[in-house]
């Protein structure tokens, strides 16, 4: 060990004790405050810290050895030959749709199949690089794609299906990869809210040939902003992390092995051979990542007992609640609990949200709703198939609210009783 890593590693063990005791005494006071129950919610305790502050001390800061560590401990989780660190998950979809792009598999005018309730991102990538989303509905229980309406929608111009695991639940992924391979259609797999969730043994993310997640702060693991993509497919991968750092060459053994009839033996480090971007992740940011993913499936766990106590409590109200549900031998890892409140129920979305606020229960709508209804999308090039009411039906109806690891027995007990009590004003039940 030189003098500066040791240096560094005497002030990480003066640090601990103190940052270790910050968060004990946080958590007491947090037992005080007044209950709030937030739809997201970052847990991280002193080794995310430590992680951080080891990455600053050893001056890694930019894209290094931690994010090298954490796409190699990723992919291995996930089930895939690579992983590619980003810095959003918005960011992983653009990057996996432009690698695809550049190898000539999408090109300007192609459509991509995607859920019309969704969130943005899914969609504007599509736009941005000259392709055509194509809106179709989702299945009422799941949230997700519904394997039915897609085959309706392939046309002639379809080259990729862009199923999303809605919230944390899976969607009909092995249905949906006989569909694009009966129809010859690329599959991106956008995992964003669905960390660790399970089709059997197998974890979302490794069925498609290009896969992303997201590591924003609300989510089950977090890195502040960030994400990843994820594939098999060795060229995909060089497509990516040429994309994702300015377009330049990824890989060369030599300083000057790059011939070029203009530019000679050119330094490689400065050779680029698309137009790309900078969305790289930090090493700060990786240092963290690493730590969350070793406690990923705890948090799983409880974010798994959290939703289905919700399922099983508020199953009573299921004449005006639409309760999302799993198929068998699927694995949900809900990033947040949707509910739905049905047309014939005596009240709307928005008066039980209003309640539930009022309450300090937070609640969102079902992201976009339905996004070819968003002004964003009205006048943008699309298609949309049928009359996808299932998706505005969500759009006037939905909400979710939080089930993340660090909501307690208690106050999930507390936002059953909140509904129970809102419900029995309303119908006097």
């Amino acid at each position: 060990m030189n003098k500066s890593d040791a240096m560094k590693e005497k002030a990480l063990k003066q640090i601990l004790p103190i940052v270790k005791n910050y968060f004990a005494e946080k958590a007491k006071e947090e037992e005080k405050e007044k209950m709030i129950v937030k739809v997201g919610y970052p847990v991280y305790d002193e080794k995310e810290i430590m992680a951080a502050l080891d990455a600053l001390l050893g001056l890694n800061i930019s894209q290094g050895k931690f994010v090298k560590e954490f796409e190699g401990q990723f992919a291995k989780y996930v089930g895939t030959k690579h992983a590619i660190a980003v810095n959003s998950g918005s960011s992983a979809n653009l990057l996996a749709i432009g690698a695809l792009v550049e190898k000539g598999d999408l090109k300007v005018g192609d459509e991509v199949i995607v859920p019309a309730a969704t969130f943005p991102t899914v969609a504007s990538p599509i736009i941005q690089l000259g392709l055509v989303p194509v809106f179709v509905d989702v299945e009422q229980g799941s949230y997700n794609i519904d394997p039915a309406e897609i085959r309706k929608g392939i046309s002639s111009k379809t080259k990729m299906i862009m199923p999303v695991h809605s919230l944390g639940n899976p969607c009909e992924m092995n249905e949906i990869m006989e569909i694009a391979e009966q129809k010859n259609q690329k599959v991106l797999e956008d995992c964003c809210e669905a960390h660790g969730a399970k089709i059997g043994n197998k974890v979302v993310g490794s069925f498609g040939d290009i896969s992303s997640i997201s590591l924003f702060v609300a989510h089950n693991i977090t890195t502040g902003e960030g994400g990843l993509v994820f594939t098999n497919n060795e060229e995909y991968e060089e497509e990516v992390r040429s994309l994702r750092e300015f377009g330049r060459i990824t890989q060369s053994a030599e300083r000057f092995s790059y011939k070029d009839e203009k530019l000679g033996n050119y330094d490689t480090r400065y050779v680029f051979l698309n137009l790309g971007y900078n969305l790289r992740m930090t090493d700060i940011a990786a240092s963290i990542g690493i730590q969350q993913l070793k406690k990923l499936e705890d948090v799983n766990e409880t974010r798994i007992a959290n939703t289905n106590f919700y399922t099983k409590k508020l199953g009573e109200f299921s004449e005006y609640l639409q309760l999302p549900e799993i198929k068998k031998g699927n694995r949900h890892t809900f990033y947040a609990y949707p509910i739905t409140v049905k047309e014939k129920a005596p009240f709307t979305r928005n008066e039980i949200a209003i309640y539930l606020e009022k309450q300090n229960i937070e609640t969102r709508p079902f992201f976009a709703g339905c996004m070819p209804d968003q002004p964003a999308f009205r006048d943008k090039p699309h298609r949309a198939v049928g009359n996808l009411a299932v998706s505005r039906r969500i759009r006037d109806g939905s909400m979710f609210i939080g089930c993340h690891q660090k909501i307690s027995k208690k106050e999930t007990q507390y936002v059953v009783e909140k509904i129970a009590d809102f419900i029995g004003k309303k119908t006097g039940k």
